[in-house]
């Protein structure tokens, strides 16, 4: 697990907890983050022992260099408060919370988490896979501000939201997209991070290049994946090119020096440069630098492992 002050996020995998292996194996891939999943991927009969699995699996195992997020089951379903002890007792570093509907929901999954004891404080992630919550995102993000957890992290759910409307799904999500950019739009509003829902055809590699490219440019944070196959060409979309950050570079170079001390624009290269792509520039390496450390601390604990 991983306390950085910027949160690396480009690629979240989904593993079921059900599935001891996946859980084993998880602890060496090179995502970002693990969702291990007691919600969708866990049948009725098998929750019980996924979580006595997944509880097991969290203390005896070492998952440094990731940030740790428990899927729970819904508000309001028999299985949700064994989740939310797991998630108490186990140190994660986030619960995601699915089918939120309305600011209510963030407000009761609250007043839960306050009715148990933490052995470390987790955030709030949660999903958006309902129409209510597209409808009612605004209210949803701002309650999760103001609440404790504190909500970090949007989820997008595609499936849900094309399985629950009926709305087409292809043809690079076209008509997905008004409501996929208003998420995003609200999530950047609030400051929180978002991550792009799942690509199912893992085979289709083309595809889901496509829709990489896709997510970048909308502006989500990272995508969520479903198998370990997903993960470098996630990770390598979501971060800056060595064209960028030479670029960068170059900038925050151009404004230190000293006769652009005081210079609110400046000409770099024939091109005019602001101090608002100087932010720009320092955001960008300040993650390239941390991607650069985040892969050195996972490479050294894989070769502990």
């Amino acid at each position: 697990m991983t306390d950085d002050s910027i949160r690396l996020r480009r690629s979240v995998l989904y593993v079921p907890a059900a599935n001891a292996r996946a859980i084993d194996k998880a602890a060496t891939l090179p995502c970002d983050a693990i969702v291990f999943d007691l919600e969708d991927a866990v049948s009725p009969a098998m929750k019980g022992a996924a979580r006595g699995q997944l509880a097991q699996a969290l203390s005896a195992r070492d998952f440094d260099g990731h940030e740790i997020v428990l899927r729970v089951n819904a508000l309001g379903t028999a299985e949700f408060e064994q989740d939310l002890l797991l998630a108490a007792s186990a140190r994660v570093d986030a619960v995601l919370l699915p089918k939120v509907g309305d600011d209510a929901d963030v407000v009761a999954f609250a007043r839960a988490c306050a009715a148990l004891a933490w052995d470390k404080p987790a955030a709030l992630w949660a999903m958006v896979e309902t129409l209510q919550a597209i409808h009612r995102l605004d209210a949803i993000v701002a309650a999760g501000r103001a609440a404790t957890p504190r909500l970090e992290c949007l989820v997008i759910g595609t499936n849900d939201l094309a399985k629950d409307t009926g709305v087409f799904a292809g043809e690079e999500r076209r008509y997905l997209l008004p409501w996929l950019m208003q998420a995003v739009l609200t999530a950047k509003r609030h400051g929180v991070d978002i991550l792009d829902g799942v690509w199912n055809d893992f085979g289709d590699q083309a595809g889901y290049a496509a829709e990489l490219t896709q997510s970048v440019r909308m502006a989500f944070d990272g995508k969520t994946l479903i198998h370990p196959s997903q993960i470098d060409a996630a990770n390598a979309a979501f971060a800056p090119s060595a064209q960028q950050v030479a670029e960068a570079g170059r900038i925050v170079a151009a404004f230190a020096a000293d006769a652009h001390a005081n210079a609110g624009v400046i000409n770099l290269d024939g091109k005019m440069v602001e101090r608002l792509h100087l932010e720009q520039a320092s955001r960008l390496l300040a993650r390239h630098e941390a991607i650069v450390q985040a892969e050195l601390r996972r490479s050294g604990a894989t070769q502990n492992a």
